[in-house]
């Protein structure tokens, strides 16, 4: 049964024995649609490491089957319920990692609905009603008007579209520790949310910095507009830079394998060093008198609100501020290309998007 009772979906059926990166072309169901529902025919989808992590099993192995990831999603709306208010057919409009709350908890209703206990990840996660969400490789998406962004203009699309999720991942933190002009920040690993966290940091103001274990990255470090490219493969490479960031981005997703002491002396008394890259594997032990010498803080987060979203938008078209995006049609074949291409780092620039979804599902208006 087509839509609007199912997806036409890009797949994985099997996370084992080899086959998490084999995509299969099915119809798979959608929620029941709801007054405040928002249905989008996709015209692009951005591939998040997310997408890797969660079909590899590295998050863990207990994920609803079959399974179509993707949430960095912008395409046309062709249906909207009748309370939807900000949104209307014929509009570009994205969806990022979330696509439902509650919206009447403490946190939902202190903008933090990204923190809200019934959160609806915009895959994988079940409905009240018990339907599995799936995500954007795949020809629509329903969601939430409240999840549900209108793109401006001047953003084209396949770029704009992993903005939606590694982008606000990246802006949140940084606007809410305070970002912008007389800080110092240091963003952490250079691959898809690191180039994000470089573009938002110059774009708020901020002296940026750069600091990666790969100096093959220098030279596009400085081209996003870093101040400096901090090489932390050279030994003591931190003693330089004792008490010089307000911020530190970790944006990496190795940190398993970080002496993050080394990383905490660089931060100014009271600095924060904040992870929005999450390893497969456990972090090294760490004493809590690492914190000390510079009474320093460790946090991380989760995505990001609406009104951050907004806000991020409304700053890139600003500003024209262009992600660094290689395309690959969607397909069985690309899909499976796209997810092996983040998962070995396959010379990744920072970010891909899937696109020409009309080629394989047609125009859907």
């Amino acid at each position: 049964m087509p839509y609007p009772e199912t997806t036409d979906a890009f797949a994985v059926t099997d996370i084992k024995n080899g086959n998490w990166s084999t995509f299969k072309r099915q119809e798979l169901p959608l929620k029941k649609f709801e007054d405040h529902d928002v249905d989008i025919a996709i015209d692009a989808c951005g591939v998040c490491a997310s997408d890797v992590h969660t079909i590899t099993g590295g998050w863990g192995e207990e994920i609803p089957l079959p399974l179509c990831v993707g949430h960095e999603v912008i395409g046309k709306v062709v249906k909207v319920g009748s309370k939807v208010k900000d949104l209307k057919v014929g509009d570009r409009a994205g969806v990022g990692a979330q696509i439902g709350a509650d919206l009447t908890c403490n946190n939902c209703k202190a903008d933090q609905e990204n923190y809200c206990p019934n959160a609806i990840d915009t895959y994988g996660a079940p409905h009240p009603d018990g339907t599995i969400a799936q995500g954007g490789y795949s020809s629509h998406i329903r969601a939430h008007e409240y999840f549900t962004f209108k793109i401006p203009d001047n953003l084209e699309t396949s770029l704009a579209a992993p903005m939606l999720c590694a982008g606000l991942t990246t802006f949140s933190p940084l606007k809410r520790l305070g970002t912008g002009k007389g800080k110092k920040v240091a963003i952490v690993g250079l691959g898809g949310l690191g180039h994000f966290g470089v573009l938002w940091s110059v774009a708020l103001g901020a002296e940026t910095y750069v600091i990666s274990h790969s100096e093959s990255k220098k030279d596009d470090a400085l081209k996003l507009g870093a101040k400096e490219f901090i090489s932390s493969n050279k030994e003591k490479w931190f003693e330089p830079y004792a008490f010089q960031f307000d911020i530190i981005l970790n944006c990496a997703d190795a940190t398993d394998k970080f002496n993050l002491p080394d990383y905490f002396s660089t931060l100014k008394v009271n600095g924060t060093f904040h992870m929005v890259g999450f390893p497969d594997k456990k972090l090294q032990p760490l004493d809590a008198k690492a914190f000390a010498p510079n009474g320093c803080y460790m946090g991380a987060s989760h995505i990001g609100n609406r009104p951050e979203m907004i806000e991020m938008l409304e700053l890139a078209s600003k500003q024209d501020i262009k992600s660094w995006v290689d395309t690959i049609d969607i397909s069985e074949e690309g899909c499976k290309q796209a997810v092996e291409r983040v998962y070995k780092n396959d010379n990744v620039r920072f970010r891909l998007t899937l696109v020409n979804f009309d080629k394989v599902f047609g125009k859907r208006a």
